[in-house]
């Protein structure tokens, strides 16, 4: 069995009849689309997106700052820049 990775679902069918409807039920949180009863598609609000975005690129952020903490190190004179 698949997990499905939301807590609301919907069919296919119920998507294509109703998009406007089961857009609105995405608000914060993804809906799963089944299709025959496996999970076929997620739907995800602009909002909710756009943060997922943005948590993936502080992650990376945070990654390369942690890769670079052992160095090499390069010894800058300000008054230099």
């Amino acid at each position: 069995m698949q997990n499905i990775y939301a807590e609301k679902t919907v069919s296919v069918t119920e998507l294509k009849r109703a998009f406007s409807a089961v857009l609105a039920l995405a608000e914060d949180d993804p809906v799963a689309v089944l299709n025959h009863n496996k999970p076929e598609a997620y739907l995800l609000s602009a909002a909710h997106y756009e943060r997922l975005l943005e948590r993936l690129e502080d992650s990376e952020d945070l990654e390369r700052a942690r890769q670079r903490l052992a160095g090499p190190f390069v010894d800058v004179n300000l008054d230099e820049l």
